[in-house]
């Protein structure tokens, strides 16, 4: 028998079938929509007839297709199951993507949360920026994104909201009257850096930021070594090393927001988005006043790293394992 019906192309037969269409289909085997196609190809040129067709923007089977379809899903389940009696199948996983925001408060839940609803899943962690995770969930690589809500164009779903806090070293000194506050922040582009410039200049404080950095870890070394202050989004306590500052202003709390991949498994999905909700209505969220649920919008504001008048600062309000593949970070941290 010289013809071969692979797997792999029957994989994506059924994934079109399912999916209405090679974009999502292509989305949920996280493949690109041109190797859908050649997979599709290449079984038409097997069984020697066309086996998907255009229905406006939308694809569907020809007879032939819907023939081969009830074949592919008994071969690919008896290939499957053939894998799981040899134990040669690998456990299910389910990839969240996030800022190293608060991720020791934020993670461990939902960790505990997936091992207790879903044995046998594997849950994968990555961290990034905001842009990268959202890139990320589109290309299929990642099945939930958690991010600043400001920070992106793309809709989602409101999860909560984290306190914006002042934070420094133990032994740092504010500057002289009439100097510039020195800040640490994220490199630009940054919500929360935006944030904190702005906030300062609303209160006539002026400011300069003096170290930046890619990453939150950089932030955190910067701040522990006396550089200066930095605002960060805070979950549970200060990072170790640093403690809260109450001489600046306070700044209002920033939103994340969620997005799930098309096709990601639904119950999964919602358990992690219900137990970071709940989480973040933990004791600091109680403190905040209620945000909005809204479509993301991006903050394209300029802020200078510098404002231009002086001025006290107003006193600011005080605030009140499980077994996992990649381990979230020991400090809490920044959104970007």
């Amino acid at each position: 028998m010289t013809k071969v019906l692979d797997i792999t192309p029957l994989r994506s037969l059924i994934a079109v079938a399912d999916a209405g269409g090679f974009h999502r289909a292509a989305a949920g085997l996280l493949l690109s929509q041109s190797a859908v196609s050649q997979h599709i190809r290449r079984l038409e040129r097997v069984v020697g007839r066309p086996l998907v067709e255009p229905d406006g923007r939308r694809a569907r089977l020809t007879p032939a297709g819907v023939a081969l379809l009830a074949e592919a899903r008994q071969i690919v389940a008896a290939h499957d199951e053939a894998l799981r009696r040899l134990a040669l199948d690998e456990a299910p996983a389910f990839v969240i993507g996030t800022t190293d925001h608060s991720a020791d408060h934020l993670l461990p839940p939902v960790i505990a949360a997936m091992e207790d609803s879903f044995p046998d899943l594997q849950v994968k962690f990555r961290f990034d920026r905001t842009t990268p995770l959202n890139d990320s969930l589109d290309r299929g690589s990642i099945d939930l994104a958690v991010f600043i809500t400001e920070a992106s164009s793309q809709p989602g779903q409101f999860v909560g909201a984290l306190p914006l806090i002042w934070c420094a070293a133990p032994g740092w000194t504010p500057p002289p009257a009439g100097e510039p506050w020195p800040l640490v922040a994220i490199e630009e582009p940054c919500a929360i850096r935006g944030r904190a410039l702005a906030v300062l200049a609303e209160h006539g404080i002026r400011a300069q930021v003096v170290g930046d950095a890619a990453y939150l870890g950089g932030v955190l070394n910067a701040a522990r070594a006396g550089l200066g202050v930095t605002l960060l989004a805070l979950a549970g306590p200060a990072p170790e090393g640093l403690i809260e500052r109450h001489d600046l202003p306070a700044a209002p709390p920033i939103s994340l927001t969620a997005r799930f991949r098309p096709g990601a498994d639904p119950e999964v999905a919602e358990t992690a988005f219900r137990v970071l909700r709940s989480t973040l209505a933990g004791p600091r969220a109680s403190d905040m006043p209620p945000a909005r649920d809204e479509t993301p919008v991006r903050d394209e504001t300029p802020v200078r790293d510098e404002t231009p008048a002086t001025a006290s600062p107003p006193g600011h309000r005080a605030s009140g394992r499980r077994r996992h593949h990649g381990s979230p970070p020991k400090a809490a941290g920044t959104l970007r």
